[in-house]
């Protein structure tokens, strides 16, 4: 019993008296990482695990790339929330306003644009049905789907989903069942490239998750102008709402831009996007005033700042309000409504869809 009471008091002892680590608040607080990649000693998020709309940003790897550079402080005559803009209209030619529009960045879904032009070129039968298989979950970024494996869709379906609402298996999909496979799909998507004459874009995949797929605003202006010359592209993009028949249930999908239904806007076409590299990101091709305008945001703040955004710039355009434009999107110009709505988008933001 001595020796028992003996032995335990020194193993007491010996645990007391070791030194033991000290940790700061800080250190205490940081997750066990690895190191972030960086491109010539320039820390860059982490792509594997950066996190999407379905997953919020945590505070170290929230920033967007466009942010992380410094490029949201460049000032603007319209005080923009987004870090690059680019407005041009189509009828003249002339650029209405330039932001940082030969900055490359990632562009999330708007690459949704380049894989449905890549699609009506092709000439594929829309009537075909094709089947979304385990190939065309998102592995990288855990992003939501309402198509489980096994869903099979025409190729016209999958491709209005991937267009109005960023449903990201289908545009895989679609990329997967094209002639060649995805090899044979993105070679075609940067051959469109430089057959536009893109020089500063680059596409790795179809659906936008990937930071690799990346642009500049003034490229994406081509893009968009000559997406809007396919009657089905503008079609699929702006269908408000649209059900899809799955099995014996039927999924109803909406709109990722609030914007097609709105009173105030003539939109012909138009893409969101977005991943935590990109920010949020739109293109949009819209009659403002009688003029036929291409209108792209890259990375701005958040969703709602990317619709206030294009909001100021067709106030701008329209001429209705004599006051500042940084004042044009201020409570007095909003219905007890439009307020209500609001409330629901932040609920709702809190738990963001991947890539829209």
């Amino acid at each position: 019993m001595l020796l028992a009471l003996l032995l335990a008091a020194g193993a007491w002892w010996w645990f007391a008296a070791r030194e033991l680590p000290v940790l700061t608040p800080a250190q205490r607080a940081e997750p066990d990482t690895e190191t972030a990649p960086s491109v010539l000693g320039i820390p860059l998020p982490r792509s594997a695990n950066a996190p999407t709309e379905a997953d919020p940003a945590p505070v170290r790897d929230g920033i967007s790339w466009g942010h992380r550079a410094g490029l949201h402080k460049v000032p603007d005559d319209l005080h923009l929330k987004a870090s690059a803009a680019y407005v041009v209209d189509q009828g003249s030619g002339r650029a209405l306003l330039r932001k940082n529009d030969g900055a490359v960045l990632p562009i999330a879904s708007l690459t949704k644009l380049m894989t449905a032009l890549v699609l009506t070129g092709a000439k594929l039968p829309f009537n075909e049905r094709i089947t979304v298989t385990d190939d065309d979950v998102d592995r990288e970024r855990h992003s939501r789907s309402r198509l489980p494996v096994g869903s099979t869709l025409t190729r016209s379906e999958a491709l209005r989903l991937a267009l109005m609402s960023s449903e990201n298996r289908a545009a895989h999909a679609l990329g997967r069942t094209f002639p060649g496979g995805l090899p044979g799909f993105v070679a075609a998507m940067n051959a469109k490239a430089r057959e536009l004459g893109l020089k500063n874009t680059t596409f790795v995949e179809p659906t936008g998750l990937s930071n690799l797929n990346q642009s500049t605003a003034r490229d994406l202006a081509v893009l968009a102008a000559a997406a809007s010359r396919h009657a089905l592209i503008r079609e699929y993009s702006t269908t408000p709402r649209h059900e899809v028949r799955l099995g014996r249930r039927t999924v109803r999908y909406n709109n990722s831009d609030r914007l097609v239904e709105s009173r105030r806007w003539d939109i012909h076409l138009q893409k969101t996007g977005y991943i935590v590299e990109s920010g949020d990101c739109l293109v949009l091709n819209a009659t403002v005033a009688g003029r036929d305008l291409i209108v792209v945001l890259l990375d701005s703040t958040d969703a709602r700042s990317r619709l206030t955004d294009a909001e100021r710039i067709r106030r701008w355009v329209v001429g209705e309000h004599e006051a500042p434009v940084h004042n044009v999107s201020t409570r007095a110009h909003r219905s007890p409504r439009a307020r209500i709505r609001e409330q629901i988008g932040k609920l709702r933001g809190r738990h963001r869809h991947p890539s829209d």
